[in-house]
């Protein structure tokens, strides 16, 4: 039996105490081996008890900084720079894996198809009274087809795994892998990149992967939904991958993922 890929895992944090325990217990939860298991976690100088919180896990990072940063991708930029993973992924503060097999279904998934870069499906979640999980949104990602960019469609960030690789060979001029001059948009930029200048193949798992609270940045408020919409068209603009209907239909597309929910 082949070794188990090494899988570095990139959580950010600002002021996260309120869910990071159930980011740090859902990673203690999988039944990957825990030597091919590497955890980063990139803290913007929090200033809650999100360190504390952290230390008192039981399950601990392999690598933990916390300072003041630029925004959510300078720390992603930190946290790859670190990564010394066969893959790499990200789990922020406000998720959590959604079984405690995810991990290694990727692993499976990665070894089985040979490919260099992965994704899965996405949920957007939210409490109960009862403590249960509401299910707000189910994103289905589908197979990846390169024609399908220019009508909007993206996996979820949060459920993609690379190749630590790509990131070397895809970064940009200033020696950075995420463009830090966009606020909310710069995860789609490096997507659109990667699959658009560099064509970069990845495989799709299709079993959710990733839950996400619901209220992140881009979707907080009408203001920020206007900034995201703008950044958006900046990076299909930028990449030279369809045009305002691309915008029209990356948006639309989400409208479905409401409608057919699962749990």
């Amino acid at each position: 039996m082949s070794k188990a890929i090494k899988i570095s895992i990139i959580t950010a944090t600002w002021n996260s105490e309120a869910s990071i325990a159930d980011t740090q217990r859902s990673i203690a939860e999988q039944d990957y081996p825990r030597d091919q298991i590497e955890w980063i976690v990139i803290d913007g100088a929090s200033t809650d008890h999100t360190i504390e919180r952290i230390k008192a896990g039981v399950f601990q990072p392999d690598k933990l900084i916390s300072e003041r940063d630029n925004g959510i991708y300078d720390a992603l930029n930190k946290g790859v720079r670190m990564a010394t993973g066969d893959f790499v992924g990200f789990l922020h503060a406000d998720d959590f894996f959604a079984s405690p097999d995810v991990l290694t279904r990727i692993s499976c998934a990665i070894e089985n198809s040979g490919a260099e870069a992965l994704y899965g499906d996405l949920q957007y979640v939210r409490p109960l009274d009862s403590g249960e999980l509401d299910v707000v949104r189910h994103w289905e990602s589908g197979v990846y087809y390169r024609r399908n960019l220019k009508w909007g469609w993206m996996p979820p960030h949060p459920s993609l795994y690379l190749k630590c690789e790509i990131y070397e060979r895809t970064k940009l001029a200033n020696g950075e892998y995420f463009d830090t001059s966009y606020s909310c948009a710069a995860d789609y930029d490096f997507m659109m990149r990667i699959l658009s200048e560099y064509e970069v193949e990845p495989a799709y798992l299709r079993m959710v992967l990733v839950k996400m609270r619901v209220g992140g940045i881009s979707n907080r408020s009408l203001k920020n939904i206007i900034i995201k919409s703008k950044e958006d068209w900046r990076v299909i603009r930028h990449n030279k991958i369809g045009h305002i209907h691309t915008l029209a239909w990356k948006n639309l597309g989400k409208l479905k993922q409401f409608i057919f929910r699962s749990t």
